[in-house]
């Protein structure tokens, strides 16, 4: 692994990735070692951006990464849903290579979903897929190598956290507990950052360079964006629908905003 003079922070839109802005890490054992913020985006519209030209939109903290950046506007994935897509994102493999061919167990009938005692059976058929991807290499288990520290928060379908070589997480994976695509993590973004500002701080306190994965369910629905922002586009939108929608991904880029104001007052960002 070739490591970087500057810190990436890498906006990865499903199933596109956008953009890179760059940040510092002060040297670490003699060499400097980039911190990685990794953010997500959960089914978003491709077009549906500032800097991809939308007539109404405003991602201004998301537009101002593209334009400071590098940004690929053709970028695709072979499966569009999001367990592959994120579980390619992670490893670096095609689906038919992770093992994770959809969301759920291809066996598992659809008409089983939300009664007594699914989440239970739908983790019975998703073990072997969890077993083998445990075995996998990630991002997170090769920067583990080189002294970092890494926080999976958001999505995630293949168990818990640990399973992706994550140091720590959000996301505990025990069907027990209804879990199923990111359970507690979930709650990122929509319930506030916290979590993240002390990873971070924790990570700056024992001078380690850190992985962070954000991906929030935003601007995924459920759409209970703030009420200001759907007032904002109710007037430009076709519907209500699409209002709440469009507020759903202000509200998203309003939370990356949040984190990259966090890491400039951290003294990070330049």
């Amino acid at each position: 692994m070739k490591f970087l003079n500057t810190t990436q922070i890498i906006i990865g839109l499903l199933p596109v990735i956008a953009c890179a802005n760059q940040v510092t890490q002060p040297e670490i054992d003699g060499r400097q070692r980039p911190n990685i913020v990794l953010i997500l985006s959960d089914d978003q519209g491709w077009m549906d951006y500032g800097f991809m030209g939308h007539t109404h939109l405003k991602t201004p903290t998301i537009d101002r990464l593209a334009a400071s950046g590098v940004t690929f506007t053709r970028g695709y994935s072979t499966a569009s849903i999001c367990a592959p897509s994120l579980a390619s994102i992670i490893t670096g493999l095609y689906p038919h290579q992770h093992g994770v061919l959809c969301n759920d167990p291809v066996v598992f009938p659809r008409s089983k979903k939300g009664l007594p005692g699914w989440p239970m059976e739908r983790a019975d058929l998703y073990r072997p897929v969890v077993s083998y991807f445990e075995k996998l290499e990630t991002i997170a288990d090769v920067l583990g190598q080189h002294g970092y520290r890494s926080l999976q928060t958001g999505k995630w379908w293949v168990g818990n956290f640990s399973s992706g070589g994550f140091d720590e997480g959000m996301t505990h994976g025990d069907p027990a507990r209804n879990a199923r695509h990111g359970d507690d993590g979930l709650k990122i973004g929509r319930e506030g950052m916290e979590p993240i500002f002390r990873f971070i701080d924790a990570a700056q306190q024992q001078n380690e360079p850190f992985f962070l994965w954000y991906a929030p369910l935003l601007p995924h629905g459920p759409y209970t964006p703030p009420a200001s922002l759907v007032q904002k586009y109710l007037k430009a939108a076709p519907s209500a629908h699409v209002a709440k929608y469009w507020a759903s991904c202000e509200w998203f880029d309003t939370t990356c905003g949040q984190l990259l104001d966090y890491v400039g007052r951290k003294g990070l960002l330049q």
